[in-house]
C-alpha cells in the first residue's frame, strides 16, 4: 500500500516526531508507515485520516503495481 503521509506531514512542517506525538506511536512507526515497510492498523489509519482531516483513501491507496496484477 503507497500513501501520502510524508507529503501531508511536510506541508504542515511536522518532523516525524511531531506526528508520532499526535499519533501516540513511536517516530519509528511513523517512519516504516511513510515507507511503505508497515500498513498501519485501521484504527491508526482512522486517525491518521482524523488528524489531516482527510478520508483515509486520501491518504492510503493501493499499489499501482498490485492493482494491474488483480
Amino acid at each position: 500500500m503507497r500513501n501520502r503521509l510524508k507529503v501531508l506531514r511536510a506541508e504542515r512542517d511536522w518532523s516525524q516526531a511531531d506526528l508520532a506525538d499526535r499519533l501516540d506511536v513511536s517516530r519509528q512507526s511513523v517512519n516504516a508507515i511513510e515507507t511503505g515497510k508497515y500498513d498501519p492498523s485501521l484504527p491508526l489509519a482512522f486517525k491518521i485520516a482524523e488528524i489531516f482531516g482527510l478520508p483515509i483513501e486520501a491518504i492510503f491507496f493501493k499499489d499501482e503495481a498490485a492493482q494491474a496484477a488483480e
